[in-house]
């Protein structure tokens, strides 16, 4: 499993529009084969940031079956307009507990 992490800076002003936005293209990420959870944050200290928290089978499964597919052109097309720059996008692995 891979933890997909995005920051997302909104254009402010454009906090609530934005995540009516993201309520409205959540379904087109959430029901991609191989996401396994979808969880959208928003900061406290700086309101128009948020941070996507997207847990996936694989790196493969994010960018062949969403970033690769119509699905990312129908979520970006919603929720892109929004932004205030483009996202910072990076994958990150679980470190194990027991070292």
């Amino acid at each position: 499993m891979v933890l997909e992490v995005a920051l997302i800076d909104v254009q402010p002003g454009q906090e609530d529009a934005f995540a009516s936005a993201y309520a409205q293209a959540r379904p087109w990420l959430a029901d991609t084969e191989g996401c396994i959870t979808v969880r959208m944050t928003r900061g406290v200290e700086s309101p128009s940031r948020f941070v996507l928290l997207v847990e996936w089978d694989s790196i493969e499964a994010h960018e062949k079956n969403f970033r690769a597919t119509d699905r990312f052109d129908q979520w970006r097309g919603i929720i892109g307009p929004f932004f205030a720059k483009p996202p910072v996008v990076e994958h990150f692995t679980d470190v194990p507990a027991n070292g």
